[in-house]
């Protein structure tokens, strides 16, 4: 998957995406909309092409563009589905399955109305190196697709339970950056 245009120039690669949630509903999104949040975010990261590969464009502060996607509990979302499906083989850390065939543009909204500015990763190190382009409209999710990403756990299959939940980041100050959006 390739990302250009918008607030974006030149091409970025998807590298990987991933999701984070809270422990319950109403808590989860990294990013908030009139300090409303979201059960969950998806983050689909892409680098800089111009970079020739991503260890160089994570040194640059237009070097990745992480595309942002809410999600809510409601509805089913069938282009997370396969994502769901192959949890169960990766319940705990270490584990490995083979994850091909995907488009994950089935994880969009249909608007594609975003908000984005200059900042960085949210795990760390923490680079300064994202152009954040933040997708208006979220998309729904099951609460049994929701409770799927709950059921992880963070620890071997031979240590007791640690469930993975709450792995996102609380909203941090603005400072002086500009939050731009593509629509009125």
């Amino acid at each position: 998957m390739l990302l250009k245009g918008g607030p974006l120039e030149g091409t970025y690669r998807l590298i990987q995406f991933h999701i984070h949630w809270g422990s319950c509903e109403g808590q989860g999104s990294e990013h908030t909309v009139d300090g409303v949040k979201y059960d969950a975010e998806l983050h689909l990261v892409h680098w800089n092409t111009k970079y020739g590969k991503f260890a160089e464009a994570v040194k640059h502060p237009d070097g990745l563009a992480v595309l942002g996607v809410f999600l809510k509990v409601g509805s089913a979302c069938p282009g997370i589905q396969k994502v769901i499906d192959s949890l169960g083989s990766i319940k705990h850390k270490g584990k490995q399955t083979a994850f091909t065939n995907f488009d994950p543009t089935g994880l969009l909204p249909a608007s594609h109305d975003f908000w984005t500015y200059p900042g960085s990763l949210t795990t760390p190190p923490l680079l300064e190196c994202v152009i954040w382009i933040v997708l208006k409209q979220p998309v729904t999710v099951s609460k049994e697709q929701i409770d799927k990403l709950r059921s992880l756990s963070f620890g071997d299959e031979n240590e007791p339970l640690c469930p993975m939940v709450d792995n996102w980041r609380p909203c941090q100050p603005q400072k002086s950056r500009e939050v731009r959006a593509s629509f009125q």
